[in-house]
């Protein structure tokens, strides 16, 4: 296939509907309805990410790279993972104490992600073996934008759907997500496989045979990843307690509908940013962009962190948006133009963790218990305790962006010094 954009795009497009159909309303079931705490619903993300994060790493990096395989990765991840969804929905349902039933969710996510870590490495690796360096930002700009349309139908579907009583506990939102998954391994069989062959053949890569990194790149690398570290950490600690914040009755008190508004004015903005992301790059440089992207996000918390009117909670929703795209988009072509391609796969699953433990475990160390601690112990307002974690996260995040930026002027300073010898 000489344009591979078509499996890719419809692959993202059906897997970013199929999470934000799913993942937008789990925290509120588990909060609302199964009755967990606030830290004990951050687990559903947190759990499964740390398996995620173990196994892309540990197990289908190493594979992927063996067998410079990705296609195969990706179909078999999601395969297998939507057998495990229908799955964890039938143990689910068959317990009646509905505070253990909230946990066999979250234990039994978990177990999908160890094999729906396959698709996710793939992915990841895929991208880079398909298109050369100028190009990943801008490709990689577009799949997020794309994805973000995916996912602005499945919030809007999922609410609707939550509202109307089709929700968890009889497996409507369950099984949706199950087909979607099943449906989007058909693009991928008319993707290439991918891998070095492809690269070398296809002359998408300055392929390299000496693999070797200096100490000093290994360095750069490090550093990035722990800015990274920061940066995600940071402006995610909210995601799995973001939703509960608009809920509460003594704060904005948001239906279903009305978050689905506010969680597609994130999508809306990566969906219309995603298109211009590697134009920003190309123009200034993917560390510039990432600077921009890092400060939105910062300025798109303290936003929410202090907003008294819902009309402000849309503009922070949409600066998370372009934040979160600038971010993805810029980080993933800094990386790929670090990472040797020979260990694409085992190198990007040091990135994707970055990531994918912020998603979840942010929530659970950081959000989850000092919200907790606020409530109970310190007798705060519910709509108080969750503005201190909005604000605790604009720090930490601050933190990662000036890691990155004392990083930026050193890279410049190294480039002049090997100009200069």
């Amino acid at each position: 296939m000489k344009n591979p954009f078509f499996g890719l795009s419809s692959f993202q497009i059906l897997a970013m509907f199929r999470r934000g159909l799913f993942y937008t309303y789990l925290s509120i079931y588990l909060r609302n309805f199964l009755n967990l705490s606030v830290t004990e619903t951050t687990l559903y993300a947190t759990l499964p990410m740390i398996m995620s994060v173990i196994f892309q790493n540990f197990v289908w990096g190493p594979l992927s790279d063996k067998f410079q395989k990705r296609r195969t990765f990706i179909i078999s991840g999601e395969i297998i993972a939507g057998i495990g969804t229908i799955l964890v929905w039938l143990i689910h349902h068959s317990f009646t104490d509905y505070y253990l039933a909230g946990y066999v969710i979250i234990i039994g996510l978990s177990c999908v992600e160890i094999f729906w870590s396959m698709s996710n490495i793939g992915w990841s690796a895929l991208i880079s073996d398909l298109y050369p360096s100028l190009d990943r930002s801008k490709i990689m700009g577009r799949l997020t934008s794309i994805g973000g349309l995916g996912r602005m139908i499945g919030i809007f579907f999922g609410g609707i759907l939550y509202d109307n009583g089709y929700g968890f506990r009889n497996g409507d939102l369950f099984f949706i997500a199950s087909s979607i998954m099943f449906l989007s391994t058909i693009p991928m069989f008319f993707t290439p496989e991918g891998g070095i062959i492809y690269a070398k053949n296809a002359k998408n890569v300055n392929f390299n045979t000496d693999n070797n990194v200096s100490e000093r790149f290994r360095f750069i690398f490090f550093m990035f990843i722990l800015s990274l570290i920061f940066i995600n950490f940071g402006r995610n600690s909210i995601a799995t307690t973001y939703s509960q914040f608009l809920v509460l009755d003594s704060g904005f008190n948001v239906d279903s509908l009305t978050l689905s508004f506010i969680a597609n004015a994130r999508s809306f903005a990566v969906l219309i940013i995603g298109m211009f992301a590697g134009l920003l790059s190309k123009k200034f440089g993917h560390s510039k962009s990432l600077i921009f992207g890092i400060s939105l996000g910062i300025i798109a918390l303290i936003i929410t962190a202090t907003a008294f009117y819902l009309s402000l909670i849309f503009v922070g929703s949409f600066l998370m948006g372009t934040s979160e795209v600038i971010i993805y988009a810029s980080s993933y072509a800094l990386a790929s133009d670090l990472i040797p391609p020979k260990f694409r796969a085992r190198f990007f699953g040091i990135y994707n963790a970055t990531f994918f433990l912020s998603w979840g475990l942010a929530s659970t160390i950081i959000s989850g218990p000092l919200i907790d601690y606020l409530i109970t112990i310190m007798n705060y307002s519910e709509v108080f305790s969750y503005q201190i974690s909005f604000m605790v996260a604009t720090i930490i995040t601050s933190i990662g962006l000036l890691i990155f930026v004392l990083l930026h002027i050193y890279t410049i300073f190294l480039r002049k010094k090997i100009k200069k010898n």
